[in-house]
């Protein structure tokens, strides 16, 4: 019953009101960003939500305009309006606009880019069989200070149990931990290292690989290679 429908009804209900109220500091944060460098206020980025399906996440913009995202030769271009922003979790207001939409939930495993999805075994998809969160049980128990495995797991400890008193419990242990510098963003190259761990992974487990080695072992086993 929560998961079906009181989950999604808080959803709505809460996202309107804290969009209704934090509208002074969404056209403060607005004006400052514009002022300060060229581009959109608002970034949009692919990730992938429910059941691998894509959509349009959104953030306040805190990198430069022509920041390269996917150059790790160079660092992330933030602004000064863009580390504070980020430093206080403020770049995340406009991801109310998908809770409102229905792309996302308040507690949830993050929506990744699609790349993660793409490279993930089977099992680790899971994760993405409920809507993906603001914040979820891998941000409250560490976030970025956990390895990418950690986080899968986390997740998938999250949607196998799914409840009102683990969302709130979810909720005061985030606002404990977010202004923790140790869990802050990774940039573009700890991105581009959690995917090489995940296109590894995916590699070895793959049905075609398994076969493989399966294929191997038997060839091993009749030399007389096992002892």
């Amino acid at each position: 019953m929560y998961q079906r429908y009181i989950k999604r009804l808080l959803d709505i209900t809460f996202a309107s009101i804290m969009l209704i109220a934090a509208l002074p500091i969404t056209l403060m944060v607005s004006a400052l960003i514009k002022i300060e460098s060229n581009g959109p206020v608002v970034f949009t980025q692919k990730r992938t939500g429910l059941y691998g399906k894509v959509f349009n996440l959104r953030k306040f913009r805190s990198m430069a305009h022509d920041n390269n995202v996917r150059d790790v030769t160079k660092q992330d271009q933030l602004t000064r309006i863009g580390k504070i922003i980020r430093s206080l979790s403020l770049d995340e207001m406009p991801q109310l606009v998908n809770v409102l939409r229905g792309e996302m939930s308040f507690i949830g495993p993050r929506p990744w880019i699609p790349e993660y999805f793409e490279h993930m075994t089977t099992k680790q998809r899971q994760r993405n069989c409920v809507l993906p969160g603001i914040t979820g049980l891998a941000q409250a128990f560490g976030r970025n200070s956990l390895t990418i495995n950690q986080k899968i797991n986390y997740d998938l400890e999250y949607v196998k149990d799914i409840s009102f008193k683990e969302d709130v419990k979810i909720i005061f242990i985030t606002l404990k931990t977010m202004f923790d510098k140790s869990t802050h963003e990774i940039g573009k190259s700890g991105i581009h290292s959690e995917l090489d761990i995940l296109k590894k992974q995916h590699l070895i487990s793959s049905p075609a690989t398994e076969a493989q080695n399966k294929d191997r072992n038997t060839l091993k086993l009749k030399n007389g290679l096992y002892s």
